[in-house]
Formats: structure tokens, sequence, C-alpha cells
């Protein structure tokens, strides 16, 4: 068993250190400069606050050809499929779904593949099943 710690860019030592750093602000929810001038300067009056768009509030973003089905599906087969299985048939995409303990609805999907073809990656899958595919400007 493995532990992960906040990160594996650096050492132990290193991500104490930073987590120190930033301890006051994250457990203060305010600034903690004793000095007011170290302090960040806010947005100015005419530039747009960071969470609205022009037309309100910003949400999460897909891009042209899908939609938040495409993609939160097609993400989810590549979890369970991961980076090494490609290129694979549909038995052999099975096979490594039932090994990763694959969700029902993924066995599922995948069970309606079609069988006579070998699949290059996890969007021509996801195209097969009949899903959208994000289109390249």
């Amino acid at each position: 068993m493995t532990i992960e710690r906040g990160s594996d860019k650096h050492g132990p030592r290193t991500d104490d250190g930073l987590a120190g750093e930033v301890e006051g602000l994250v457990r203060s929810g305010h600034s903690t400069h004793a000095e007011e001038w170290k302090d960040p300067e806010p947005s100015g009056e005419d530039q747009p606050t960071a969470d609205l768009s022009a037309e309100g509030t910003l949400t999460g973003g897909t891009p042209a050809g899908v939609d938040a089905g495409d993609v939160e599906g097609r993400s989810e087969l590549a979890s369970y499929l991961g980076k090494e299985v490609w290129p694979a048939t549909a038995d052999a995409l099975r096979e490594v779904a039932v090994e990763r303990q694959a969700t029902d609805r993924v066995l599922q999907e995948i069970a309606r593949l079609p069988q006579d073809r070998e699949y290059a990656n996890v969007q021509e899958v996801w195209e097969a099943l009949g899903g959208g595919r994000e289109q390249r400007f």
C-alpha cells in the first residue's frame, strides 16, 4: 500500500515547507500579511469580475461537437480502459474493463460495440457507441 502525498514534484521536506507558507491564509480565509502594502491588489473598476462572463456566471465548457454527457461518458470509459490497451478489439476491451472492475454501465456500453473491428483509442470506441466527436478548427 502506498501513501500519497500532496505533490510528487517535491520532496516531503519541501512539501511541508510550502504547506506552512499558506497555512495561515487557508485557515483564516483572509490575508495574513502584517503590512497592507504586501496584499495583492483587487481588480479595478474597469476590469471584469473573475467569475462572470458577458452572459453571466461562468460554467464548465465543452468542445464543439460534444455535450457534457459525451465528455462524462468518454471520460468514464477512459478511466477503466487506460492507455496500455490500444489498439484493441471489443473482446479485449471487455476483458480489461472486467479486470479493472468497471461499473455495470461501462460494461453494458462495451457489450454494445461492434465486434468486427479494432479500435485505436477511446474516441473511436465512443464514436462507435454513438457519441459525439470534438470539432477541431
